[in-house]
């Protein structure tokens, strides 16, 4: 079991294929059940136990510095992007705030509906610092409601990650969740770079794994995909999807 003390969560993309409804706001802050996909997910780290966490903001910063000016847990320290670092540049700058042990990182858009137990607490459970240096969580491709195009990542009988080969279908999605170690960032670029890069170098080093989703999550691209997720939830067809 690795106690989740801090997080990250990835707020500062510009959000692009959801045009046109981010033309005047960032995607985190697009509202989905009465509450904007940011506080969706800092809701899922506060209950995680989560007590510091970093945001990292560009479009439209002054709009994410707003909604959370008065949010008291988890804390959040924002950082401020002048140059989209992208994620892995992203998450490398915020490592000085989010401590020696390993962290949490959630994607701003992320939605999800927890399992018999919280995602969060069963990546937090799975993850073995002596073999990991990341566990990402994964959704099955079949049951997400949206494009999803060849998958993500191949899995392996003991929870180790692979990409696909050429013309290989995965049967997996990488869920916009997961646990790093800060070792993952050892020797790792500066400036922008995606955090697919750090993932090809665990990969290589069997220690990369992956834990799949046992509740509903929701691919959320487009404006489409946001009506969709709005019209489950209201409907409550989520139910038939356990």
């Amino acid at each position: 079991m690795t106690p989740l003390s801090h997080a990250m969560v990835l707020a500062a993309g510009l959000g692009t294929r959801m045009r046109p409804l981010t033309d005047d706001r960032p995607k985190p802050l697009l509202p989905l059940a009465g509450r904007t996909l940011l506080e969706h997910a800092l809701d899922r780290l506060e209950d995680a136990g989560v007590a510091e966490t970093v945001v990292n903001a560009h479009w439209h910063a002054a709009q994410i510095e707003a909604l959370l000016a008065d949010r008291t847990a988890p804390r959040i320290a924002i950082q401020h992007e002048r140059t989209l670092l992208e994620t892995g540049g992203g998450v490398k700058r915020a490592l000085p705030l989010l401590g020696d042990a390993p962290f949490a990182v959630v994607n701003g858009d992320a939605y999800w509906l927890n399992g018999p137990t919280p995602a969060l607490e069963r990546l937090a459970a799975a993850f073995d610092a002596a073999d990991m240096d990341g566990l990402l969580l994964l959704v099955r491709t079949a049951q997400v409601d949206g494009e999803v195009g060849l998958g993500d990542f191949m899995l392996d009988p003991l929870g180790r990650l692979r990409r696909p080969k050429e013309r290989e279908m995965s049967p997996y999605l990488f869920g916009g969740v997961q646990i790093l170690h800060p070792r993952l960032f050892d020797g790792a670029p500066e400036g922008a770079f995606s955090l697919n890069r750090l993932y090809d170098r665990a990969i290589e080093a069997e220690r990369l794994f992956g834990l799949v989703h046992d509740g509903v999550w929701f691919h959320l691209s487009t404006p489409r995909d946001l009506e969709r997720a709005e019209l489950a939830l209201r409907s409550g067809l989520t139910r038939a999807l356990f």
